[in-house]
């Protein structure tokens, strides 16, 4: 039951009073029980134990109770006046908050993440809550700096976190899906969507609202994957945040069919098509310091047991693409990428498994041989990035025979091969390197012999390969350390994880190794962006005799070792004493 309802069947109010109310909400805004309390028809009290009994937690009066600073310090006055949310005591590693809503998942789950401990929420009432966080963060901000923003574009800090758009959970169960006519947030035939619209579509029905919350909310988490899961009990969403998933919202298993709808419809597909995989694509404008970006999210739908999970990964066209100098590169293998880029010809392997940022490393690598005197042509399967003075073409896997002959006509000096998938692609790129090409080419392969052996299997001639490769690069990524709560680790603590990379014990207890505290700026874990680890192989002349006699790749790795490559781990090891990342990190990613 609503809690209109609740106070009708409880005798507290009567229906005459509750359409009272429900005006009074309409014109002033607020939740119900704060208009009735306004209009002195319920007191707050009988408004704190129905709630109590509703959602069947404990309640609270606010009045006298006393909070400590170094609680309340924990939640922002921002924060708790964004969610009416009210710290009020720690216990080990759970930290108790009064809420007038504990069913709003999304607001408890922000705390959670932002503070590092587990919630348990109690029950007050609106007006107790407001009272109470005036009283112990002081008094609200002036409403002229509230006011509307009208129509102008967002910008990033104007975007909303779950739960500040109003969207009404308990309205959401029965909420239609998407028509089969519904082009988008603006219902616009257009390719594209307005963001001030996405953002501020309050008139629109709950579901609209609830997708338009989680699209804008991704972007300013820095998101770079959403996944929208549906069980046969349970409903959740995650986001992927510097290449780690967090769960973010857990939804009513009822909304999982009109959320899918909605989605499919802003991203182009068939709606009543329930069965099979689709892809499609859903564009976004987004204004940001006067500068208009481009953000386009590619969206696949895959039928499972539970339902039609949803996976949405954000491609940020406007992003600055990096400079090489920005990568995380150590010198000696920053040096050794951009001398195999400037010999003008053979074959540059980019390799690393999903989500290492080779993409990035490729178009910095393009971006520094944009010069009018080079002609650039990127081929695959794919078009996701636009990058200035290149052509790009889309190329499909089984049509590399066919396709290759004409991208060379276009007289290329630099082809890019976006992803070596299979046979076609290889030979491509090896026929292309030998041609006199300078040809940068992608790969899912976990470190550099594996691609090698990877090209072989895929039939390339051990002996062309040695010929035509110039440098195998393999990357991995690693958060960094957020700089706002950055500490130093005693010595002792993270010993026995350096000596497991392979450290010796004295270099060991003399590297100083950093960790996050967990802080406001990086939502409690302790990290903040990513940054690369590099193993750059040049193919010299003893490492090309052994790829063209089919030498085992551990030989070669180690011929590359004692010619002065860096390993990932010491990569790592690098990063760790320079205060970057973590022993864990560099464990996670490339530990062996």
């Amino acid at each position: 039951m609503r809690l209109g309802e609740l106070l009708l069947k409880e005798n507290v109010i009567t229906p005459q009073q509750l359409q009272e109310a429900l005006a009074h909400q309409k014109l002033n805004g607020g939740k119900l029980g704060k208009a009735l309390v306004s209009l002195g028809y319920a007191r707050d009290e009988e408004i704190t134990a129905l709630l109590s009994r509703r959602y069947g937690v404990r309640s609270v009066e606010l009045e006298n109770l006393e909070v400590h600073p170094s609680v309340l310090k924990l939640v922002p006055a921002e924060l708790a006046r964004k969610y009416l949310i009210l710290p009020l005591g720690l216990s080990e590693k759970t930290l108790t908050v009064a809420i007038d809503d504990p069913k709003n998942v999304a607001a408890l789950d922000d705390v959670k993440v932002r503070t590092g401990y587990r919630i348990e929420p109690v029950v007050a009432s609106e007006t107790a809550l407001e009272r109470a966080i005036d009283k112990r963060y002081g008094s609200a901000p002036a409403a002229a700096s509230r006011v509307s923003r009208g129509n102008r574009d967002l910008t990033r800090d104007d975007l909303p976190s779950f739960g500040r758009s109003g969207v009404d959970l308990d309205g959401l169960a029965d909420a239609p899906g998407a028509e089969p006519g519904d082009r988008g947030a603006t219902g616009a035939d257009e390719d594209e969507i307005d963001l001030t619209h996405l953002a501020g579509a309050s008139g629109a029905p709950p579901v609209v609202k609830l997708v338009n919350v989680l699209l804008v909310d991704s972007l300013k988490r820095g998101a770079s994957d959403i996944h929208v899961e549906p069980y046969e009990t349970e409903f959740r969403v995650r986001l992927r945040i510097d290449g780690v998933l967090y769960k973010v919202m857990e939804l009513p298993v009822t909304l999982k069919e009109p959320i899918a709808s909605r989605i499919k419809a802003m991203a182009k597909m068939d709606i009543a098509d329930k069965r099979l995989p689709q892809e499609g694509r859903i564009g976004i404008r987004l204004r940001i310091k006067d500068r208009s970006h481009e953000l386009r999210f590619r969206v696949s739908c895959l039928p499972t047991l539970g339902g039609e999970t949803i996976g949405l990964r954000l491609i940020d066209g406007a992003k600055p693409i990096l400079n090489m100098t920005k990568l995380g590169f150590e010198p000696a293998s920053l040096e050794r990428f951009r001398r195999a880029l400037d010999t003008g010809s053979g074959l540059v392997l980019l390799t690393g498994p999903r989500r290492s940022g080779k993409t990035n490393t490729l178009l910095a690598g393009l971006v520094s041989l944009n010069r009018p005197d080079l002609n650039s042509v990127i081929a695959g399967d794919r078009i996701e990035f636009d990058v200035p003075g290149t052509n790009q073409a889309q190329v499909p896997e089984r049509a590399w025979a066919q396709y290759l002959p004409l991208v060379l006509k276009q007289d290329a000096d630099v082809l890019v091969v976006g992803d070596v998938k299979g046979p076609g692609a290889a030979e491509a790129a090896v026929t292309a390197a030998l041609g006199g090409h300078l040809v940068l080419a992608v790969m899912t392969e976990p470190d550099c012999c594996a691609a090698l052996d990877a090209l072989i299997e895929a039939g390339i001639h051990p002996s062309r390969l040695a010929r035509a490769l110039t440098l195998v690069l393999t990357q991995r990524l690693v958060r960094r350390i957020c700089t706002d709560c950055r500490t130093e680790v005693p010595s002792e603590a993270v010993v026995e994880d350096l000596l497991s990379l392979g450290v010796d014990p004295v270099k060991a207890r003399a590297i100083q190794a950093s960790r996050g505290q967990g802080c406001r700026s990086c939502h409690g874990t302790g990290y903040r962006g990513q940054t690369g680890l590099f193993e750059c192989m040049p193919i010299s002349e003893p490492i090309r005799g052994m790829i063209a006699g089919n030498t085992p790749p551990l030989a070669i790795f180690r011929e590359a070792l004692a010619e002065g490559m860096l390993s990932l781990p010491w990569a790592g090891i690098e990063k760790i004493d320079q205060g970057i990342t973590t022993v864990e990190e560099v464990l996670r990613e490339a530990g062996a």
